[in-house]
This record gives structure tokens, sequence and C-alpha cells, in this order.
């Protein structure tokens, strides 16, 4: 419809022109998670600022991911923060589809649909794997980076899935419960505790928690996957429309394609010439 000069345009006008479609994140399937298990899982975030979910993918898919990245990873990091025992692999969207079933598992996007706006963000997906004699890592909160006082609402969430089973002498996660409530004070070490799980499990925890790297004190490597979400109008850790190809992006379930960008935060941005991104992933 073609617009005179002087007329006002609303902000839900714009809504109406250019978020009609797609407006939530919400996976494929997620309406079949049991509300009381997600009730539960939300209740354990706001009480504790995490919640561990056992199980929640085979130890044969467990293993198989591993796998397929054995030689794959970077060298080791390049500061304490990374880890000098330490080796990862950024940007895991753009090199590999196999880990789409871990970022989009309807059990986590039950929950962030609960904890974040429509059309939420993958923030950032890595592989980590810690060596034996890394020493812990500094306790940091993830949403740390967005500058705004604590204490406040989490605008970020994050899973790390165990690949391997994650023990208090592997460099299993540490995490400080109840952290995510407090001010901008940084806990002791002391107060950390591992996040104990068997290969397959995920811990979920809010961005304002305060957790790190586990010190490596066995003889073996700990490899995890770690996917960080955050609200739709923030900036992400990692450039997706760089790390992930246009291409690459059509190969992805809907769902994601909205996490990787291809959306539209009510009631413009994101947008593309002034249409959905989605238009970009059309056929010409």
């Amino acid at each position: 419809m073609e617009r005179r000069q002087n007329d006002v345009i609303s902000q839900s006008d714009l809504f109406r022109d250019l978020a009609t479609r797609h407006k939530s994140t919400a996976g494929v399937n997620v309406e079949t998670v049991d509300p009381e298990i997600v009730a539960n899982d939300l209740e354990a975030l706001a009480s504790f600022g995490f919640v561990i979910i056992e199980n929640l993918v085979s130890t044969e898919m467990a293993d198989s991911l591993q796998e397929c990245l054995a030689d794959a990873f970077n060298p080791t990091g390049r500061n304490n923060f990374e880890g000098y025992k330490t080796q990862r692999l950024y940007s895991m969207l753009g090199k590999t589809r196999r880990f789409d079933p871990l970022v989009e598992h309807p059990r986590i996007l039950a929950v962030l649909d609960a904890l974040l706006m429509p059309n939420y963000l993958v923030s950032m997906a890595q592989a980590i794997k810690i060596h034996p004699g890394e020493s812990a890592q500094p306790l940091h909160h993830d949403d740390a980076f967005y500058p705004m006082p604590r204490p406040r609402k989490a605008l970020s969430l994050a899973t790390i899935w165990a690949l391997d089973e994650f023990t208090a002498t592997n460099g299993a996660t540490a995490a400080v419960p109840k952290s995510h409530l407090t001010a901008d004070n940084e806990p002791a070490m002391a107060e950390a505790i591992p996040i104990v799980m068997p290969k397959g499990s995920v811990v979920l925890f809010l961005g304002t928690l305060w957790h790190g790297g586990g010190e490596n004190r066995s003889q073996a490597t700990r490899t995890a996957f770690t996917a960080q979400y955050c609200e739709p109008w923030l900036r992400t850790q990692e450039n997706m429309s760089l790390a992930v190809t246009a291409d690459q992006a059509r190969e992805c379930s809907e769902p994601l394609q909205r996490m990787l960008g291809y959306s539209i935060h009510p009631p413009f941005v994101g947008q593309v010439d002034g249409m959905s991104p989605l238009r970009v992933l059309e056929p010409k």
C-alpha cells in the first residue's frame, strides 16, 4: 500500500510490514516438551542460576560428535582465559551441521522461549578441549561485556554439553550457585562447585552466573561443546553473518536460521532493504 507523504507511520505499522512472518524462534516440537519439566528447569535457574540436565543425548551421539572434532581443534589458547593447555574451535556453525541438534534442542529452546524475547540469537558456538595440567579459568559471567549494572535480569543464557564425562578432577565447569543474584563483586574461587555430570548431559545457565572452566588434575582431556544465546537486540559474540555463509544458512533449519539473525526484532531491527532478512535466503 502506498503511503502519502504526510501519513504518520507508527511502530505497529512497521511491525505489520516487517515482522509478520516468523515472530518466534521456537524450535520444531518445542510444544512436545512437558510444561512441568520446563517449569522445573526455570525454577532451578531462578534459584541457583543453572540447571543440570543429565543424559539429554545418548553417549553414542556424544562419542560421534567428539570423533568429528578429532583433528579440527585450534592450537592451545593465547592467554589464561582461553587456557594455555586448552584447545578451542570457534565458529562451529560455519564449519559443520553436526552440532545443530544440540543448538536447537527442544528442551533448551523451551527454556529460552520463556526467558528471552522472541527471535533471540545464537551468540557463539564453540568446542573446548581441556588438557591435563590446565589451571582453573578465571571466574566470569558471560554477559559481562554488556555494560549494564548488576544485579539484573540475564541478557543471555549458555549451554555446555558434556562430550566427555564431567568430573571433579578433569576440568568440569565450576559455578558459584546463586551468584546470578549478586552485584558486580567477583566471588571467591572457593565458592565455586564443579558441575559433575555424565557424558551426553548439559548444563544450562544464566549469563549472570559466575563460573569458569575447572582445573584438570586428571590424566585425560575433557571435551565439551558450548552454545550461547542472547536477546535479539544485542550484538552477538561471534559475527554470524560472516562466520556462517548464506549458503550454509540455507542448509539450517528455519529456527536456526532465525537464531543466526535471519529474523526481525520488531519493529525493524535486523531488516535488509526494509524487508525480512529471510528473503536473502529465498531462491532468486
